[in-house]
């Protein structure tokens, strides 16, 4: 089946502006920030861009029309890196002037060469541009925290297939030329279309992925170089280091050490009825309600993506139940502030080093072991493990 220029440029102008428009949309609606927007910013440059080639491709104001298609065509793969940058909360400042730097070069390198240009104007500077920019955001969607999501591997595969495409399309474009038969037939206008259709398609379903993941977590569980989240919990290998080394000093002086794990059950459940927007609530409150009302001097730190816990000194088993209980009630009051309607069961489980031992593994084994039972029983809020059941599920 043959295609012709014009119908290869209708098409990827109305897959362009179908999938530009669905992301536009929802951005909207889940009144996004951050690199939502700035992602449907890359939308709109594209979507604009199918109508500025879909226009040359007719005959229409042919000059004007190239260097417009060919800036925004950069400038949308140059957006898209600016996103990501966004995503892993780096500055875009200097991003942003480079990024309008190389759009106004790739527009004005059509104006330079004029009509003698022809339909090629300019096209060389603007595939340097497309590989520049698409090897930038495909090193910055591997750097952390955006590379801890599986789907952030496809959109770094989509960059880096661009910018492949286009650093051996321009080889060709140099040594062979534009009007050459292996050009026209594999790199040329058409074969651009459709490898521009499909990288969209695939792009607009990891981007809306990503975008969800990050406002399901509300930018609390991103790394930073000391291995502490941005919203000051610990992440588990840092609560672990630190814990062995509170245990093992504790030891020394045979004090009493409380490990308190808080475990919110039912957030698939909520996330499926409600939306990631209410689960990345609760999940926001729950964690900075944990940090709030442990004691002062305690370590709060992960343990998966449902539990947190806390490790502090008692002086009795008492404190230490008075204590995780004063951590129960705060929680359960945080969440109540999201909606009464969303409540997640809450369990709370204590692990003392009087009756388990200073084990680390142990100790957390077991409070996560109580918190479990906690969490679905009617009769204590709060639940002390032992040691029997953490040996026997090493899990």
């Amino acid at each position: 089946m043959n295609i012709d220029l014009f119908t290869a440029s209708l098409f990827t102008a109305l897959v362009g502006n179908v999938a530009g428009a669905v992301f536009i949309i929802d951005t909207i609606l889940r009144r996004d920030h951050g690199p939502g927007r700035i992602w449907a910013i890359a939308f709109l440059c594209g979507m604009t861009t199918t109508i500025a080639y879909s226009m040359w491709a007719a005959g229409i104001s042919e000059m004007l029309t190239i260097a417009v298609g060919n800036a925004l065509f950069v400038t949308t793969t140059a957006v898209m890196w600016l996103g990501s940058r966004s995503f892993n909360q780096r500055a875009i400042g200097s991003a942003t002037a480079v990024t309008l730097l190389g759009a106004l070069i790739v527009a004005g390198a059509v104006v330079v060469e004029g009509p003698d240009g022809g339909d090629w104007a300019g096209w060389l500077t603007m595939g340097v541009g497309l590989v520049v920019f698409s090897t930038l955001a495909a090193i910055e969607t591997l750097r952390a925290p955006m590379r801890r999501f599986g789907t952030a591997a496809v959109l770094a595969t989509v960059f880096l297939v661009t910018a492949v495409f286009y650093l051996v399309r321009c080889v060709v474009f140099v040594v062979a030329g534009p009007g050459s038969t292996l050009f026209l037939d594999a790199f040329g206008s058409i074969a651009a279309n459709i490898f521009t259709v499909v990288l969209t398609v695939v792009s607009v379903v990891v981007l809306s992925v990503l975008r969800a993941a990050q406002v399901e977590l509300r930018s609390f569980a991103w790394m930073s170089s000391r291995g502490v989240n941005s919203d000051g919990i610990l992440l588990a290998a840092t609560l672990r280091t630190a814990m062995t080394d509170v245990l093992q000093r504790a030891q020394w002086r045979g004090e009493l050490v409380s490990t308190v794990a808080v475990h919110v059950a039912d957030l698939s459940e909520i996330r499926t009825a409600f939306g990631a927007d209410v689960a990345g609530d609760v999940l926001q409150h729950w964690r900075q309600s944990v940090r709030r009302y442990a004691p002062s001097f305690a370590l709060v730190g992960e343990d998966g993506a449902d539990a947190l816990i806390v490790v502090t000194r008692a002086a009795t088993a008492a404190e230490a139940r008075r204590q995780a209980a004063v951590i129960y009630r705060g929680v359960l009051e945080a969440l109540g502030a999201v909606s009464r309607a969303v409540i997640p069961s809450v369990g709370v489980g204590v692990a003392l080093t009087e009756t388990v031992g200073y084990r680390t593994e142990v100790l957390v084994q077991s409070a996560r072991l109580a918190a479990d039972q906690s969490a679905t029983s009617v009769e204590s809020s709060v639940l002390f493990g032992g040691l029997s059941e953490a040996e026997q599920d090493p899990a």
